[in-house]
């Protein structure tokens, strides 16, 4: 399923889970050079992502020069945002576009978040979908300018009070985007204990009509939090991604890589495996069970031939090769057709 497939096909008020759709959030782990983002592609393929999105931004137009870091300095010690965009910010129009083919050659969708003006523009041509990054979620004359371009919108809710979502959901109804909205924890990492899936429900409530999903900051450990998050009715899963955990930097650290993808695929393929068909029906393979472990109606004494059936000539027991015990009214008052002894499971055919 590709990107507008999802929002074409998913009904948010049917209650039924989806298998989510995976985005590997590569932002700029590329760190500036193609060929490290060229296996970003090709691991997060390898790893079973559906998309792999990337970051398009100049840090000029993007943060002031006094602009205080937020991540944890231990991990990136650059300490102004300007600073640490201005390492990452040489991928633009010409590497974005030798990127798109090359997932369309891998066969993986391509996205990235554009953070200015001019980024959006040119990343027009090369998306079916605009992610708008939690940081934005205030920015009203961007998130205006997105919606010119009529197309489906997946918005982060990181950082945010429910009347800012609901704002910012205003702003692009107006228009008329079709939208998705993700459970996002802006704390890098993003501790176990804050990662507060419960909000995924909390947004399911506030917007039934939406599709709603996770972004996530976790330490992909076991990748039992984003498991989680499409248990409760995520449509959409976004990570960080990485090829080296190792890796100094703010974005490589609290990354997934390829085998956490894989292990997380794995994980979900047994899950909805389990969850099976949200239709309630009896199952092929219960059709024994249905015959031998439910009861049928059985004579509880001798019945004489020519006699009426009175209720305390009946009794139920297993198999259920004869009369159901759900038609016992409408066996009462019949007469036998023939002598009928006691344990004997009745048939239809016993009777008049």
């Amino acid at each position: 399923m590709n990107i507008l497939e999802l929002f074409d096909t998913i009904d948010p008020y049917k209650a039924k889970l989806y298998r989510p759709y995976i985005i590997a959030e590569a932002g700029v782990n590329h760190e500036g050079s193609m060929d490290t983002a060229k296996r970003l592609v090709d691991e997060a393929k390898e790893g079973g992502a559906d998309a792999i999105k990337f970051q398009t931004y100049k840090a000029d137009t993007l943060a002031s020069k006094h602009s205080p870091a937020y991540w944890d300095t231990n991990k990136e010690p650059t300490r102004s945002q300007h600073e640490l965009f201005s390492k990452h910010d040489k991928f633009w129009k010409t590497e974005m576009v030798a990127l798109k083919e090359y997932c369309d050659k891998v066969g993986i969708e391509f996205m990235s978040t554009p953070f200015d003006i001019e980024s959006a523009i040119f990343l027009n041509d090369l998306m079916s979908v605009y992610k708008i990054s939690s940081s934005d979620i205030t920015n009203k004359p961007f998130i205006q300018f997105i919606c010119s371009f009529n197309k489906p919108i997946i918005l982060s809710t990181g950082a945010s009070e429910l009347w800012e979502i609901q704002e910012a959901v205003s702003w692009i109804e107006a228009f008329g985007n079709p939208l998705a909205l993700l459970h996002c924890v802006l704390n890098y990492p993003t501790p176990d204990e804050n990662a507060n899936l419960g909000m995924i429900l909390g947004l399911k409530r506030a917007f039934p009509d939406k599709l709603i999903g996770y972004s996530d900051h976790t330490l992909p450990k076991d990748m039992k939090v984003c498991e989680m998050a499409s248990l409760l009715g995520s449509v959409v899963i976004e990570k960080h991604f990485t090829h080296d955990k190792t890796l100094p930097g703010n974005d490589h650290y609290h990354a997934m890589d390829k085998e956490d993808l894989k292990v997380f695929c794995r994980n979900l393929e047994r899950t909805f495996g389990i969850l099976g068909d949200f239709k309630v029906g009896a199952l092929n393979d219960e059709a024994v069970s249905r015959q031998n472990a439910r009861r049928s109606l059985v004579a509880k004494r001798d019945i004489p031939e020519g006699k009426m059936v009175e209720l305390e000539d009946l009794t139920f027991k297993r198999p259920a090769h004869g009369i159901s015990p759900r038609s016992i009214d409408e066996l009462v008052g019949k007469t036998a057709r023939q002598e009928i002894s006691e344990d004997n499971v009745l048939q239809w055919g016993m009777f008049e």
